[in-house]
């Protein structure tokens, strides 16, 4: 009988180290997916408690406008506490994904879990202009890792679960489990090897499915027929998404900026500056609730087809393109995304709206379809993920009419922010976790 060769034997351990990653997928896709669900829930209950509370707080005789800066600037210190004691629970999390996967820090222990799911539900349900995805994500990858640990993977297969199931919180997030799977290869892998392609897949596949259970199975944005834009128009659409990518260099650095800024101030305690920057989100909610939270209402609003005056989209795009970093700098738990997906769509709305007295051709029927466009271009200049960012919007929205239009906006946004140098938000965020990180001497 002839003996079984080395090669056969590598390939039968090989097939099994896969199949351990595939099982292991599947039960920590199964953990994401509720945990994932339920932070969503709560989210969502909370946005609706704080429309009533701001209706009751609007109702009561004198300065009832404090109440909201009372409760946002509370949720942020208690987030901030949170942080003070498990500090991995800062921010979105996914520059520390990245980090693991490319080796350069451990994986993430048990408890950042409960610290981000908490801390979450206090800073992004207090008002904060902070995305669920960012904690999702990472309660995702601390999931994986911890799968791996009680499973005793070694060292490489380890990062590769937590990787992998942080594309299932992703996907959980947004109810998109494609997107949620690209995410992992274009942006943290940027790379689709089978070992970590069936593995993401299985934990996104039962993530998504168990999530759906909690939220039930419809797009996050509900959007009506939107028709396809001439060909004729592409252009404008590529002009758009040239512009775009300026503006995401320009979000970038404000971004940066206010983290270096709010750094700068060591002296004050972190938490006393959380409760400042959530007294100013606070105030914004009393002034008008769509210019703070994560900005899915507001994003509903536009690509839903409501109406808002053009001034007063002008008014949210600026103030959230201050307001939205200024809350990342608070370093409570909360990501990026989704307020990106709000800027990206009032974007778009403004450009249709000061194009139709310039451009022929362009009128207010391309108002849906350019919002739609500027989430998915924005989405790319910043994070540089544009297939991630294209598919994540089709997704959210159940539209493909202005697929062609927006893979053309996104790939000018993209490009121009390559071509000026600009790295991607989580490559900055990651080299600061790492500097942060390292001994002074």
């Amino acid at each position: 009988m002839a003996e079984p060769s080395e090669g056969s034997g590598q390939a039968g351990e090989s097939t099994r180290g896969l199949m351990t990653l595939c099982g292991l997928a599947i039960v920590a896709g199964i953990a994401i997916g509720f945990i994932g669900g339920a932070f969503r829930w709560c989210l969502r209950e909370a946005d609706e408690w704080r429309v009533e509370m701001l209706r009751w707080a609007h109702e009561l005789p004198g300065p009832g406008w404090l109440i909201p800066i009372a409760i946002t600037a509370t949720g942020a210190a208690l987030a901030a506490l949170i942080v003070r004691q498990i500090p991995l629970a800062a921010g979105s999390g996914i520059q520390h994904v990245e980090a693991v996967s490319r080796g350069e820090a451990g994986p993430p222990p048990l408890r950042v879990l409960p610290a981000k799911f908490i801390g979450g539900l206090l800073s992004i349900g207090s008002g904060m202009i902070l995305g669920r995805e960012g904690p999702t994500v990472h309660m995702g990858a601390t999931i994986g890792a911890e799968a791996g640990r009680r499973a005793h993977l070694d060292d490489d297969d380890m990062r590769l679960m937590q990787t992998s199931v942080a594309g299932a919180g992703l996907a959980v997030a947004f109810n998109a489990p494609v997107g949620g799977a690209l995410f992992v290869f274009e942006e943290v892998t940027k790379t689709f090897r089978l070992r970590t392609v069936i593995p993401t897949l299985l934990a996104v596949a039962v993530g998504v499915g168990c999530s759906r259970i909690i939220m039930g199975d419809r797009p996050d944005f509900l959007v009506g027929p939107v028709d396809s834009p001439s060909i004729v128009l592409l252009p404008v659409f590529v002009v758009f998404g040239l512009l775009t990518g300026l503006l995401g260099i320009f979000y970038n650095r404000v971004i940066l900026g206010l983290l270096d800024l709010v750094g700068r101030v060591r002296r004050v305690p972190a938490f006393v500056k959380a409760a400042a920057i959530g007294a100013v989100i606070g105030a914004l909610l009393a002034i008008d609730p769509l210019t703070a939270g994560g900005g899915d209402t507001l994003a509903q609003k536009l690509i839903g087809g409501g109406t808002i005056a053009l001034p007063v989209i002008a008014g949210y795009l600026a103030v959230r393109m201050i307001a939205g970093p200024l809350s990342y700098a608070s370093a409570t738990p909360g990501g990026l995304f989704a307020p990106l997906l709000a800027v990206g769509a009032l974007w778009g709305v403004l450009f249709v709206g000061i194009a139709e007295v310039f451009v022929p051709g362009v009128d207010s029927t391309l108002t849906v379809g350019m919002a739609l466009v500027g989430m998915a271009a924005f989405f790319g200049a910043v994070v540089r993920a544009p297939i991630t960012g294209v598919v994540i919007v089709i997704e959210m929205t159940a539209t493909t009419s202005v697929t062609v239009p927006m893979i053309a906006a996104t790939a000018a946004a993209v490009l121009v922010a390559q071509l000026a140098g600009e790295p991607p938000i989580y490559d900055s965020l990651r080299e600061r976790m790492l500097a942060a990180q390292k001994p002074k001497p």
